[in-house]
């Protein structure tokens, strides 16, 4: 971060381990909107902050366009408390998912479990 309180696209791919492009993809989707110096991009603070949340949303499974309303959520109608309450949604809602998903894998798993019982036996009484 320099004097002005400005972060270059170098400083914020290092300190977050992302690419140039993934910024730049973020820049397109009009989620980040950096200052230009001639070639030069310069992020704010709050271009830092929103890409922070932008990282984390990722994590956390959300849709660019789910991030988008979140983030603008902020500067909207009730403010901050809308902002949280949406992410309580989306977050009920990805992990409603994710739950179901786990539930999922856990019933393949032991179906699989019981083939390989089976299977196995079937092989053992076959060389005998």
């Amino acid at each position: 971060m320099n004097e002005q309180g400005l972060y270059s696209i170098t400083e914020l791919t290092h300190e977050f381990g992302i690419t140039t492009r993934t910024l730049r993809f973020y820049e397109g989707k009009n989620l980040l909107n950096p200052h230009r110096e001639g070639r030069k991009r310069l992020y704010t603070s709050r271009d830092r902050a929103r890409l922070v949340l932008i990282l984390r949303g990722k994590r956390l499974g959300f849709s660019l366009a789910e991030i988008r309303e979140i983030i603008e959520m902020y500067d909207l109608e009730p403010g901050e408390s809308g902002q949280i309450q949406r992410l309580l949604e989306c977050i009920a809602r990805h992990r409603s998912k994710l739950v179901e998903k786990r539930e999922d894998i856990d019933e393949i798993l032991s179906e699989m479990a019981r083939v390989t019982a089976v299977a196995s036996q079937r092989l053992d009484e076959i060389k005998k």
